[in-house]
């Protein structure tokens, strides 16, 4: 193991931000200034430090906090802190896009300038216009921030120490003026800096001059709009998953019990694990996330396994461009994933959840922070929940900007402070998953379906829907339409049904499904039923429910660019296919923008060859779908021709 260490030195600043996290060094050994006697004659403590590689991801973001960058020094001494080799931690840090290894001003406005968000590379540039050189901030095109039903949007974040409000609640119009952002002291189940040391403004939709007082002055920018607007159909009856945004507090646990919280894992506590993991499997609740894998099977696996602990992980990194629906959840009802948690842990025999939340998202970080916290003050987390004798508590870990970690192996690898690549499969995570360990892994929505399952019954919840997808079915809409949005339908409702809820426009172009992993379906093509199996029979997918409606003022290939220049940057660059071939895709599509005729021909000939030669050797679904929007550009919008 190489733990060569440089000559930097860490700061007072950046030494403090460390030491909040892990505690203060016992030993020179882990970076105490002062080396002893003791240490003199033996090293301790390494075997036990190590261990903790796990603290690597939020010792980054700690450095991150509190200078705005992660410099030599500071690297240095956080890896030495867990006897990570010192290269390692680099690569780790050099892997997500929040993080930089270089100065940079302490304020970084993050643009999006994904798909959703036109003209998101315009406000970049006229915003740091405004600002001017000199201003101590930076200003970055970011991938989707999760905000695209009030595109164009940005993120302002300022490291440092600041001023923690209390929890601002949502109801009457209400928003939330100033989020300054940490974690609290690391105590049982919880990460943290144990200081308050970054704040953020979130601004959608964003304008230049009110981004450019923001960056200046974060703690001040205007409030953020009320989660409940990402759901026109608030307030509408017979929502399943969507029935508390708007109508219960998000901060108030007394409220979410008042309507119904909690309810669900009281039955799951009178049925007990087995029969949970049966009705869950008799509802026929498959993942959301898009691979529509059945929940129960993948329950009854990991609770089969004798290899203990077992680990329960939700997958709230949604980074597929266009997806939102778990972050109106996190805001809007937190309490509803906290519950749906416990009983995923419950019924498969795991007391540690983790809950990977993308770092795009610092409202409702601290939401969950909030409404975790209130639970286990509450005893519905913790040792003994409801008196039941069940112990189960869960740890949020903050992403930090990478679209590969939204895959489960890869975020098992960024939670135990590796880069976030895929692993081979088999063995699979409910053998071998988060350290090693039987994992069961769930997406936001697919873990909130639970609660109406056991509430209602499996039987009643499978009479939703159709017979081979069952239950509700959340649909992010954005882009050219009247009132974008999370929508709650059940599966079967055709695509043209829900355009028409949200405001189809006359002069619709193309409608993209499932994301830039998704692909396009023309116009006459609205009779496409809303299923799994519907979608795929007609050569598209369903994907995380992506709806992104286009009309003829969008330019085609300026969007098929976008798509093959953000999995570019988002390919982690394990496998070569998937390396090479998505910058192989997006040099070609440049190419083609400027020719005609049998040139252009020529290279949609290697685009094919190239998307071919991604989809059967990638290791994962990034290099596997990435060539799935511009195939069906090409082959059912007649795009280049």
């Amino acid at each position: 193991m190489d733990l060569h260490f440089g000559d930097s030195k860490p700061t007072d600043e950046e030494r403090a931000a460390v030491d909040a996290l892990l505690g203060p060094p016992e030993t020179a050994w882990e970076g105490a200034e002062d080396r002893s006697d003791a240490d003199l004659r033996w090293a301790r403590g390494g075997r036990a430090a190590r261990e903790r590689r796990d603290e690597l991801l939020p010792g980054l973001h700690a450095l991150n906090d509190r200078v705005g960058w992660v410099s030599e020094g500071g690297l240095d001494y956080l890896c030495r802190r867990l006897m990570v080799p010192p290269a390692e931690g680099y690569g780790v840090a050099t892997f997500y896009s929040m993080f930089s290894v270089r100065p940079r001003p302490a304020t970084v406005v993050r643009v999006c300038t994904d798909l959703a968000c036109g003209g998101g590379a315009e406000l970049c540039g006229e915003v740091a216009a405004r600002l001017g050189p000199g201003s101590g901030v930076a200003v970055e095109q970011s991938p989707c921030l999760g905000l695209c039903e009030r595109a164009p949007a940005a993120l302002v974040v300022r490291a440092g120490l600041s001023a923690r409000p209390a929890f601002e609640d949502e109801l009457g119009g209400a928003g939330d003026r100033r989020q300054p952002q940490a974690a609290e002291p690391k105590d049982p189940g919880r990460g943290g800096s144990g200081e308050k040391t970054y704040v953020t403004a979130t601004l959608a939709p964003a304008a230049p001059d009110t981004l450019a007082q923001a960056a200046l002055t974060p703690e001040i920018a205007p409030a953020e709009s009320p989660a409940a607007l990402a759901v026109p159909q608030a307030g509408q009856e017979n929502l399943l998953l969507l029935g508390r945004i708007g109508t219960v507090d998000p901060s108030s646990l007394d409220d979410y019990r008042a309507h119904g919280g909690y309810t669900a894992l009281r039955t799951a506590f009178a049925i007990g694990p087995t029969a949970v993991i049966r009705e869950v499997t008799d509802s026929g609740l498959v993942g959301r996330g898009g691979a529509a894998f059945p929940t129960g099977r993948k329950w009854q696996a990991t609770a089969a396994q004798p290899d203990h602990p077992h680990y329960l992980v939700c997958n709230a990194d949604e980074s597929e461009p266009g997806t939102f629906k778990d972050r109106v959840i996190m805001e809007g009802d937190p309490y509803s994933l906290i519950e749906s948690m416990t009983i995923a842990g419950y019924a498969t025999g795991a007391h540690k959840g983790y809950l990977y939340l993308r770092g795009e998202y610092p409202r409702a970080l601290r939401r969950l922070e909030h409404a975790i916290t209130q639970a286990r003050a509450r005893g519905l987390l913790g040792q003994d929940i409801l008196g039941q004798g069940y112990a189960f508590d869960i740890e949020i870990r903050r992403g930090a900007g990478a679209y590969i970690c939204g895959e489960e192996t890869a975020l098992f690898n960024s939670i135990e402070g590796y880069r976030g690549e895929p692993r081979a499969k088999p063995p699979f995570p409910v053998e071998k998953g988060l350290f090693g360990k039987p994992t069961a892994e769930n997406n936001v929505e697919t873990l909130v379906n639970v609660l109406p399952i056991l509430t209602m019954g499996a039987e009643a919840y499978a009479a939703i829907g159709t017979e081979k997808s069952t239950g509700p079915k959340l649909f992010c809409v954005s882009g050219s339409v009247e009132r974008p949005g999370v929508y709650e339908l059940p599966f079967g409702a055709t695509l043209g049904e829900l355009l028409t809820i949200a405001g189809m426009p006359d002069n619709l172009r193309a409608v993209l499904l499932g994301g830039a992993a998704g692909g396009f379906v023309r116009p006459d093509e609205l009779d496409i039923p809303l299923t799994f199996e519907g979608t795929r029979d007609t050569g598209t997918t369903l994907g995380s429910g992506v709806v992104l409606a286009l009309d003829d003022t969008v330019p085609l290939p300026r969007v098929l660019l976008r798509i093959a220049e953000f999995f570019r940057d988002e390919s982690c660059g394990q496998c070569v296919p998937c390396r090479v071939g998505t910058v192989r895709q997006e040099e070609a599509l440049h190419r083609i923008v400027e020719r005609t005729g049998a040139d252009a021909a020529a290279d949609i000939g290697l685009l094919r060859e190239v998307g071919r030669t991604m989809r059967d050797a990638s290791i994962c679904g990034l290099g596997q779908t990435a060539w799935n929007a511009v195939e069906s550009a090409i082959d059912r919008l007649g795009a280049y021709k």
